[in-house]
């Protein structure tokens, strides 16, 4: 078995890297600290590593500092655990490079990479797979480990709204509570504690709004002057996809993301009905069924006029 499998690498071994995807997420971070917390409880040397840190709302995280965003020249490791990633590149890090044994744990589809690969599509998130790992390896969770993986179900379940939350979902969320996660400290912290950048960002983004004439996807953009303007950073933008989403009759949100002059970073929801993980894979990106993302070149017309013809097919 894949877990068991794991438990014997980390038994034989010593030093670790503990990696997720760029621009992260609640489930990045949450897995990536949790994981790593709990492998310095073990008596592990171990690095957790993010290219972009730890985003401002996270940062109430017990040992949130504990995360780096920057690693020595000389840096090598016996493992690396990638997590949540869907592709190593989206590390930003040559993590081959850095390691014997590299360990991808993931749920979204097409992540098939690394000399061991624990993929399950069915968690509702990444930070599952982990507490999966840590309860057959015997590993009481601390306090630290169980905060980390309960932001990491929060956020991937949409505080439990979306169609991922199943119930394995809850009944882990509850174990967590019951080792002393407070709810409401997580909760309010996520969606409650915004820097006045952010809502100065949403204020210029919800004009960009566009529905589609058959009223079943809509888009909002943020361009590299909208940023600019409002004062705020990229990290200030997690979530604004979902505001199209909100809205009723609408099956897929799209958010366009100016990164440079002539590349643009599609970010995709979907209700359940329509999957937009295949849809981001063939436009070159990834994401599983309900979220998924894709980097395309040109300008912001040229780029919807490559995304929204395959919506109005996938729609039809």
């Amino acid at each position: 078995m894949i877990i068991q499998q794991i438990i014997d690498e980390i038994n034989r071994n010593q030093t670790f890297l503990v990696v997720a995807h760029e621009n992260p997420d609640g489930d990045a971070i949450g897995s990536t600290l949790g994981l790593a917390l709990a492998l310095r409880d073990m008596g592990k040397d171990v690095v957790a590593y993010n290219v972009d840190g730890i985003p401002a709302v996270m940062q109430f995280l017990p040992d949130s500092d504990f995360l780096l965003n920057s690693l020595p020249d000389d840096a090598k490791f016996d493992i690396a655990f990638v997590l949540d990633a869907g592709d190593v590149k989206r590390t930003a890090l040559p993590v081959k490079n850095l390691c014997r044994t590299m360990i991808n744990i993931d749920h979204h589809p097409f992540s098939t990479f690394g000399d061991l690969c624990y993929l399950d599509t069915t968690a509702c998130a990444t930070a599952i797979l982990v507490y999966r790992l840590l309860i057959a390896y015997q590993y009481q969770p601390s306090l630290a480990v169980a905060k980390a993986l309960y932001l990491g179900i929060l956020s991937d379940t949409g505080s439990f709204r979306y169609s991922s939350a199943n119930q394995e979902s809850f009944v882990v969320a509850g174990e967590l509570v019951e080792l002393g996660v407070d709810p409401w400290e997580v909760s309010s912290n996520l969606y409650e504690s915004h820097a006045p950048e952010r809502m100065l960002l949403l204020g210029l983004v919800l004009p960009t709004l566009q529905i589609s004439s058959c009223g079943r996807y809509a888009s909002v953009v943020m361009t590299l002057d909208t940023l600019k303007q409002s004062g705020a950073s990229e990290e200030h933008s997690d979530g604004l996809v979902n505001y199209p989403r909100a809205i009723r009759g609408v099956e897929v949100a799209l958010f366009f993301n100016q990164v440079s002059e002539n590349l643009y970073k599609i970010s995709f929801r979907s209700r359940g009905t329509i999957d937009v993980g295949t849809l981001a894979h063939k436009l070159g990106g990834g994401g599983h069924h309900n979220a998924a993302g894709a980097k395309i070149s040109g300008t912001l017309e040229e780029v919807k006029m490559t995304v929204f013809p395959l919506l109005d097919k996938l729609l039809s």
